[in-house]
């Protein structure tokens, strides 16, 4: 087992998993940055979101190594890799995924308050960020009321507030229009580098790849060098070389 880099956050080598027997990962390895966004690129069904779940513990690769700040996370046993999912990452996926009972500020409060935070200072810092991403005056409301821009902006506040080290961001804009979508992101993407946070984006979009300090490009479960694939939909995936 070879220890990684000094100035990556997270590292990952030789990476390879399947999905019911179908390649999703196959040798892949990279490293991020302390403080950097790294956008990992490609079209649909080219491994991006099991990159993300590997690199954040969510999934064990079947082979390979992951490493963050200089540990091993592919070695940890199961209840200490959801600590450091709870203390250390955050995740944005395409949906919201609120806790309905809970109001806006108790939702972006949540992994705060799982740490032992005070409530009071949970909210604070909640509340601060909810005005950050335009919703502040929606803190008392339930995820019910809000609409789908709204709610990912309550999961954009809920993921900066607990001020991870990396935030890894699943195509978070997905489901959101254009004027939604470019919004959040610069807000996002503006917060995480005034905080130092390490942001980790899968994105198939060149517009949301583009603001992104590097781009890492896959395609069929492999790192390539350059994509040129077009959507079945007709709309142009990424389209970049590194």
């Amino acid at each position: 087992m070879v220890a990684p880099p000094d100035n990556d956050v997270i590292w990952a080598r030789a990476l390879h998993h399947s999905h019911n027997g179908s390649p999703a990962l196959t040798g892949v390895s990279l490293g991020v940055r302390k403080g950097e966004v790294l956008a990992v690129c490609g079209p649909r069904g080219s491994g991006k979101t099991t990159l993300l779940r590997c690199l954040s513990g969510q999934t064990l690769a079947d082979e390979g190594e992951v490493w963050f700040d200089g540990s091993p996370v592919h070695t940890l046993p199961p209840l200490q890799r959801e600590r450091l999912r709870r203390d250390r990452f955050a995740w944005v996926g395409p949906e919201p995924g609120l806790v309905p009972e809970l109001t806006v500020w108790e939702n972006a409060a949540l992994p705060l308050l799982l740490r032992g935070t005070p409530r009071r200072s949970a909210k604070a810092t909640a509340l601060e960020w909810l005005e950050r991403l335009d919703i502040g005056q929606l803190s008392r409301h339930r995820p019910h009321a809000l609409n789908q821009a709204q709610r990912q902006r309550a999961t954009a506040a809920r993921a900066l507030a607990a001020t991870p080290g990396v935030l890894f961001a699943d195509e978070p804009t997905a489901s959101l229009h254009r004027t939604d979508h470019a919004h959040l992101l610069r807000t996002v993407l503006a917060a995480a580098r005034s905080h130092r946070i390490t942001v980790v984006l899968a994105t198939h979009d060149p517009e949301v790849a583009a603001l992104a300090d590097r781009t890492a490009l896959l395609l069929d479960g492999r790192r390539v060098t350059s994509l040129t694939d077009i959507a079945p939909e007709g709309r142009a995936e990424c389209s970049l070389s590194v």
